[in-house]
C-alpha cells in the first residue's frame, strides 16, 4: 500500500510530505513515476512531495496517514532506511 503523511515539513517556502510504500521499494517508483515525481526525489525509503501533489495521490490510491504511522508501517514492512545507512538507489 502506499501511503503519505500529511503535509507538515517545511523546506524552502514549502510544505511537503513523504509518499512510502509498506510493500516494496518497486511499488514505490511505479507510484512515484504515475505521480509525476522524478526519481531523484528518492531519499533512501520514501520520495519527498509537496503539498501540491498530495491530493493527485490520494487521487491514485495513496491512504494519508499520521506520520508516526507511516514510520511505524514503514519500520515493520522491513523498508525502513536510516540516514547513516543511505547510500545510492534501492
Amino acid at each position: 500500500m502506499i501511503l503519505v503523511d500529511r503535509p507538515i515539513w517545511h523546506f524552502k517556502g514549502k510544505r511537503w510530505s513523504h509518499l512510502v510504500s509498506d510493500h516494496s521499494y518497486e511499488e514505490l517508483h511505479s507510484f512515484a513515476g504515475a505521480l509525476g515525481v522524478p526519481r531523484r526525489a528518492f531519499q533512501g525509503d520514501h520520495y519527498d512531495i509537496p503539498e501540491e501533489y498530495v491530493p493527485l495521490a490520494l487521487d491514485l490510491g495513496a491512504h494519508q496517514v499520521d506520520p508516526r504511522q507511516l514510520l511505524a508501517r514503514l519500520k515493520a514492512a522491513g523498508l525502513r532506511v536510516y540516514p547513516h545507512q543511505r547510500s545510492g538507489d534501492r
